[in-house]
């Protein structure tokens, strides 16, 4: 009896120490999964940025360059109105007749 006594005993701490080393392990497990879910969202969040930084800086250089060539097609346009006077106006007023017809109500 004392036997069984003392084997319960045993089989008891051994199952108390057992139930402790696995909260440890799930502690530590849980841990480790907090630590690559931050390192994922971290890295994650560094790429989204960078692809938004990209994607500002692309933005930027092509509404410079669309600037650009504005500015240029502008500066062309009223060197041709300068050296053409009578047919910027009859652009103009073939333009004007074209979108006429082309609102014009009915037929």
């Amino acid at each position: 009896m004392a036997d069984l006594k003392s084997v319960e005993a045993q089989v008891s701490s051994d199952l108390a120490a057992d139930l402790a080393a696995l909260r440890d392990d799930i502690s530590q497990l849980s841990t480790s999964v907090l630590e690559l879910v931050q390192q994922q969202a971290a890295a994650a969040k560094t790429q989204v940025f960078g692809a938004v930084d990209d994607a500002r800086q692309k933005f930027a250089d092509q509404s410079a360059d669309a600037r650009d060539r504005i500015g240029a097609l502008t500066s062309d346009l009223e060197n041709t109105i300068e050296r053409n006077p009578f047919a910027a106006i009859f652009a103009g007023a073939l333009a004007g007749f074209l979108i006429g017809i082309l609102v014009r109500p009915g037929k």
